[in-house]
């Protein structure tokens, strides 16, 4: 029996937190399976740099399921819109099993697309219209977005060029079949772990440290020996970017492991920045103190079920 009257649970925090363990041991309780809104654990074959524990979903005996995690190759480029198609399968899956969908992750940008319910589609730029509204004033390019009946208020169009990149977006959408572009609303409880910045530094630290001895060099060694290209993993960033640069002798190993952490301390932080700007944009977060135990953080979420 599913006593949750939400559609969703999201368990969101910066890396290191523990929100997989938590996700986890929420899913065990309600009998859920993970969806993981994670940007670079999507990759096959990059485990140790994305913590992808998979240790962690073993739990009392027993394995919960988790999606979106291994589903694509290493060196190519997976997006925001890939994912929210992937995302909505799966839900589709977890739901139509009766069971509990358990959304997890640190990727603001795949978060908030899920639970803001972004458009599904990419627009491309039409050369054919941005002529035909050359020159025009932002006034009168305002007038003509309010001639289309889905004006999203959101987008404060302040410029002719934000104007412009509307029309666009609607006109795209105006030719559209509606169910190429629709996300259902979910309701959502969604969880914060609340970690102070000494305590998430400590771990994240920590983890590094750890990463490394568990084989992260031999790890990137592997992946460019099987042809992902250096500027591919580059591009992933993180652990991938300066291992990679290490690897192929562009950075000296003293200066690895002081580089790296510094840019996982600043990812880090700008996580906490996109959870913030969730919450102006009108996302509720209940923060739960990371210092908790598990049981206790489990009980204040039953909680909140409640409400």
């Amino acid at each position: 029996t599913n006593m949750c009257k939400f559609d969703l649970i999201t368990v969101l925090g910066p890396m290191a937190c523990g929100k997989t363990q938590l996700a986890v041991a929420l899913a065990d309780r309600l009998g859920g399976e993970i969806i993981s809104a994670d940007s670079r654990q999507v990759y096959r074959g990059m485990d140790i740099g994305t913590g992808k524990d998979l240790a962690d979903y073993r739990i009392n005996g027993k394995i919960i399921p988790y999606h979106l995690i291994d589903i694509v190759e290493p060196g190519t480029k997976y997006n925001v819109y890939e994912f929210q198609g992937d995302f909505l399968k799966a839900y589709r899956e977890v739901t139509a099993r009766g069971a509990q969908p358990v959304m997890c992750g640190g990727t603001g940008l795949y978060l908030e697309s899920v639970l803001r319910g972004y458009r599904l589609i990419p627009v491309p730029e039409n050369p054919e219209l941005r002529e035909s509204l050359q020159g025009k004033t932002l006034a009168e390019l305002t007038e003509i977005l309010k001639g289309y009946k889905t004006l999203h208020n959101t987008t404060d169009v302040d410029t002719a060029k934000r104007a412009i990149r509307a029309i666009e977006i609607e006109e795209c959408y105006r030719k559209t079949p509606v169910e190429a572009y629709s996300f259902p609303q979910l309701k959502s409880l969604n969880i914060g772990i609340d970690i102070s910045r000494d305590k998430r530094r400590e771990l994240i630290s920590r983890r590094l440290e750890r990463r490394l001895q568990e084989g992260l060099i031999d790890e990137v060694r592997g992946l460019l020996e099987s042809g992902v290209s250096a500027e591919d993993l580059i591009y992933y960033g993180l652990e991938y970017k300066y291992v990679t640069l290490y690897v192929i002798g562009q950075l000296e190993y003293k200066y690895l492991l002081h580089e790296l952490e510094v840019a996982i301390h600043q990812f880090a932080k700008r996580q906490m920045t996109w959870f913030r700007g969730m919450e102006r944009r009108g996302i509720e977060i209940k923060w739960i103190p990371f210092e908790l135990t598990m049981n206790e953080k489990m009980d204040c979420i039953v909680e909140q079920m409640k409400d």
